[in-house]
């Protein structure tokens, strides 16, 4: 059985009762809310996992419910309405729904966006596990912040010098190829990329290993890529 909660609004009575059948066969525990209102309350009582969400209810409008929650609450919403026009879905997604199922709908599809969802609560907990302060001789990275310290001292990088050091200090002691460098940073990788990637890493590196620091964070692998190494502080 999953262990994963889910919240049904849906005041049609064949509708819910097809997410009912396919939510206990599937193994998945949920709650049922036939109005905006309820719907709201059991989010705040029982703080499901996931809601899905009509947008047609008889006292409230989906699309309120959705904005309401959104005050207090990054719970992901499915949408799953007969509104198939795209206004409607904009104006669920702008309002803060994660994603939008049109009626009628297939069985598998709800599946599988439920287990999308699913992997994308995983890694948001999983990245949230993770430390908010990276630490490596002398040099602080405070994640949440953006902040870069050398000795205490704040140091002044470029977006892409920060999201390269950021890119290094979460794989500490493994070369980098190239390659996997510019995907990360540029989403490609072309000559150019590469050849701006020698130029961040010079002025990186100048900036976090000074001539008279015997701390050298980062290894060059001519042809391959680059390192990070762990530092002991002195």
């Amino acid at each position: 059985m999953s262990n994963t909660l889910i919240l049904v609004v849906e005041d049609d009575f064949s509708v819910r009762n097809l997410m009912k059948t396919t939510l206990k066969a599937n193994g998945y525990r949920f709650l049922i809310s036939e109005t905006g209102k309820t719907a709201v309350m059991e989010t705040a009582s029982h703080k499901p996992d996931i809601m899905l969400l009509d947008l047609g209810l008889p006292d409230m409008d989906g699309v309120e419910v959705i904005k309401e929650i959104r005050t207090w609450s990054n719970m992901p919403i499915i949408v799953i309405s007969a509104r198939s026009e795209d206004r409607d879905k904009i104006t669920a997604l702008d309002a803060g729904a994660d994603d939008y199922l049109t009626k009628p709908f297939s069985v598998d599809e709800l599946l599988a966006r439920l287990r999308t969802t699913e992997r994308r609560l995983e890694f948001m907990i999983n990245s949230r596990s993770e430390p908010r302060v990276f630490v490596n001789g002398d040099l602080t990275i405070d994640y949440p912040a953006g902040c870069v310290y050398l000795k205490g001292a704040e140091l002044h990088l470029t977006p892409i010098e920060y999201k390269l050091l950021c890119l290094f200090s979460k794989n500490v002691g493994k070369v980098l190829t190239h390659t996997y460098i510019t995907q990360q940073i540029w989403g490609r990788t072309l000559d150019s990329d590469i050849a701006s990637l020698r130029v961040y890493m010079a002025t990186l590196r100048k900036k976090i290993e000074t001539a008279n620091d015997a701390n050298a964070y980062i290894q060059t692998h001519i042809g391959i890529g680059y390192r990070m190494f762990k530092v002991d502080p002195k």
